[in-house]
């Protein structure tokens, strides 16, 4: 690939920093004059969204609130937030939460403006146009979803997670408030952090393309490029220094803050770059345990860098470089920086491997399979991936023995 091939896709409007939420009025003012607004039932209920909602109807818009968000975002969900709201006719969608919240927001947009099923618009670029403008207030730090063109929802005819990929689904605005991350519990802090990290490291190691004058239009996501690499390598740092201090103390208004930008970095790379292998294995995984996203990704992390390192490590020295912990040989950098990367997971209660999220032995065959049914995934590999290295890393990331 060129070296100086880059890629950024974003929001028209980020906005960063402590009591920004505030700003939202202002903003949905631009786009129309009635918003929908996708949450869940305990963000419904905080003074927080009483403010925000204070901001948008002294802006003269109003609004209805569809608290009925649900975690890894159930498809039966967004088919009644979208028959609830349809005959309100909103203007805009407004996304406050965790990335089930945003993405929810993405696809009743989508929804609303392009009409359903969602099956039409599963993978990549099946979107058909622009759909009516988003707005995501993000209230962890993980998932990155304020400015990526991807949402993921758990199908529930096929009982397995899908993702719908499109430039279309990227928000016209993100509004990103560390304080409104202040009360998240340190479990989920971790979570989302590890989540965060996945991403980061995922996007800066992710197979480099050539990079013709197609790349960047007939992809969502381009592989490993010079401007992704800028996001990914500031997440890595800020989050390796910040997500134990936030974990330890959720009043750390430092911690948080960077770790929010992290989080928004780290999306930003992976919205260019895409995702690999953690992710299209945490696709079955999650289908199978229940576990939260970010908590099967990171369990899968450290087995994915060293599995892939054997082939293509120089990114992963550079990350070790960049962290200041590459000493040695290549190959010692490289162990150095999965033996770093699995004290951080431990440190703030990630499982090291997939038997403790509840994977059997026995489902190890069927867990390979289906991950190589996420093709974009397994293509943005920097080790290439077939049926028999699937299941070498399967066996691999089961269990220590």
């Amino acid at each position: 690939m060129s070296s100086n091939f880059g890629l950024t896709r974003s929001p028209q409007e980020i906005v960063f920093g402590d009591g920004q939420r505030r700003v939202l009025g202002a903003i949905a003012a631009r786009l129309g004059q009635r918003a929908l607004i996708c949450t869940d039932q305990r963000l419904a209920a905080t003074p927080e969204m009483d403010e925000m909602l204070r901001s948008l109807h002294a802006a003269g818009v109003e609004y209805a609130v569809f608290d009925g968000t649900l975690a890894e975002l159930p498809s039966d969900s967004i088919e009644a937030c979208v028959a609830q709201y349809q005959a309100y006719k909103p203007q805009m969608v407004i996304g406050v939460g965790g990335g089930s919240c945003m993405d929810m927001a993405k696809l009743v947009a989508l929804q609303l403006t392009h009409g359903g099923p969602l099956e039409r618009y599963y993978g990549e670029l099946k979107v058909p146009g622009p759909v009516m403008p988003v707005i995501a207030l993000p209230t962890t730090a993980g998932t990155g979803s304020e400015v990526t063109p991807v949402a993921v929802l758990a199908d529930k005819s096929r009982d397995l997670k899908v993702g719908i990929s499109s430039p279309y689904l990227i928000p016209c605005a993100a509004i990103c408030d560390p304080e409104l991350t202040l009360t998240c519990p340190p479990g989920l802090t971790a979570i989302s952090g590890a989540d965060a990290l996945t991403h980061a490291i995922e996007a800066y190691t992710a197979i480099s393309h050539p990079a013709d004058e197609t790349l960047s239009q007939q992809r969502v996501f381009v592989g490993k490029n010079l401007l992704s690499d800028q996001h990914a390598l500031c997440a890595i740092r800020a989050i390796f220094t910040y997500l134990p201090q936030a974990v330890a103390d959720g009043s750390n208004r430092k911690a948080r803050s960077m770790l929010m930008l992290a989080s928004l970095q780290a999306g930003l790379a992976f919205g260019a770059a895409g995702t690999a292998a953690a992710h299209a294995l945490q696709y079955p995984v999650g289908a199978l345990t229940g576990t939260a996203h970010g908590l099967g990704v990171a369990t899968l992390l450290p087995h994915v860098m060293a599995f892939n390192a054997q082939t293509a490590p120089q990114a992963y020295v550079e990350i070790a470089q960049a962290l200041g912990i590459a000493v040695g040989s290549d190959r010692e950098a490289v162990a150095m920086l999965v033996a770093h990367t699995r004290a951080l997971l431990e440190r703030v209660g990630i499982p090291g491997y997939l038997s403790e999220l509840g994977i059997e032995a026995a489902q190890l065959d069927w867990l390979s399979e289906q991950s190589l049914l996420a093709a974009r995934l397994v293509n943005n590999n920097p080790r290439k991936l077939d049926a028999q290295a699937m299941r070498q890393l399967v066996g691999l990331a089961f269990s220590a023995n």
